[in-house]
């Protein structure tokens, strides 16, 4: 843990780094369709996707490994008159409870191994909005190494437990909330979104999400 830690520490600390303020496409285009109360936003990093959930009303935990990270997203919510709960942790020793969120937003962390304790923290009816790295053929910006990417469909194989409400696997310019990952020159990303949420049956009520902009999610 602490090589994970000191690695965030050194890029957060890079006097040239700058945070993207941009939240992840899906959350920003889906708010108005999300559960209200409690967000957990996992490897907040600067704390883009926990500012803007927090922006919006949402009691906020927000959980990263890297001090340096923590510090600027205390600042970047000072100087928006919105807090969030800075948690400092590796998500192997973060215990996110049960049925307690009713948001959860991944972005660009590759955790499938803790999916199962992350789908137990949603609440009834909670969404999970997650998105990461696909293992491509295409030059893309990202992680060095595909033991960092997803195959394809691993990320909806892991989530069929859930309602699916949206799935896409896609290459989209670098931007838009993808501030942790541009580690080289390309300017795409390769990327899966998931958007699902728990609930079960044959006969659901589903949010009506505009297609203005494009399917982001």
């Amino acid at each position: 843990m602490s090589d994970d830690r000191d690695r965030w520490n050194d890029r957060y600390e890079q006097a040239d780094f700058d945070p993207d303020d941009d939240p992840v496409p899906s959350l920003e285009r889906r708010i108005s369709t999300l559960p209200d109360d409690r967000a957990l936003d996992v490897a907040t990093g600067a704390g883009r996707n926990a500012l803007f959930l927090a922006k919006h009303g949402y009691d906020v935990d927000a959980v990263d490994i890297s001090d340096a990270a923590l510090e600027r997203a205390r600042d970047r919510a000072a100087e928006r008159g919105v807090d969030a709960n800075w948690i400092r942790a590796d998500l192997a020793d973060f215990d996110p409870g049960r049925e307690r969120y009713d948001v959860i937003v991944v972005s660009f962390f590759a955790a499938l191994e803790h999916l199962p304790a992350l789908k137990d923290a949603l609440a009834p009816g909670g969404v999970l909005i997650y998105e990461h790295h696909l293992r491509s053929s295409d030059p893309v910006a990202g992680p060095s190494t595909d033991r960092y990417r997803y195959r394809s469909n691993d990320l909806l194989r892991a989530c069929l437990d859930l309602t699916i409400l949206a799935y896409e696997e896609r290459r989209r310019p670098v931007g838009n909330g993808d501030e942790d990952e541009n580690e080289d020159d390309d300017d795409s990303i390769a990327v899966a979104t998931l958007v699902a949420r728990r609930s079960s049956g044959g006969t659901q009520s589903y949010p009506l999400v505009s297609d203005e902009g494009g399917d982001d999610a």
